[in-house]
């Protein structure tokens, strides 16, 4: 799966189309992924990848989009201790996830702002 998941990045690179790669930098407890898992979020919303799923992976993935459009690298915490609107569904851990937008070849991968 790494590997596909490096080949997505090249060709979005070669594209010169700017991508997020988040990627679990540390986990606590019990999560649906390890530290390394990665997924790619594109412009368009689509990805590539998963850390997990779920709600959790809907947060980082709004982050992503974050990051697509102001270019800042952060670290989101997914806290997947408590059940969320109601239900009993929870993995009972935490995942720190490194967000980062990647440059395209063509420039610094960061949108000017008119």
């Amino acid at each position: 799966m790494q590997d596909m998941i490096y080949r997505e990045i090249a060709g979005a690179i070669e594209r010169g189309e700017p991508v997020v790669l988040a990627t679990v930098a540390r986990t606590r407890g019990s999560t649906p992924r390890k530290t390394g898992a990665k997924m790619v979020v594109r412009e368009d919303g689509s990805f590539f990848g998963t850390i997990g799923g779920g709600c959790g992976e809907a947060e980082v993935w709004q982050e992503a989009m974050n990051v697509l459009e102001d270019g800042h690298a952060r670290i989101v915490t997914v806290d997947l201790t408590e059940p969320i609107d109601g239900e009993d569904k929870i993995c009972g851990g935490v995942m720190d996830v490194f967000v980062e937008r990647l440059a395209s070849r063509t420039g610094s991968g960061v949108h000017e702002k008119a």
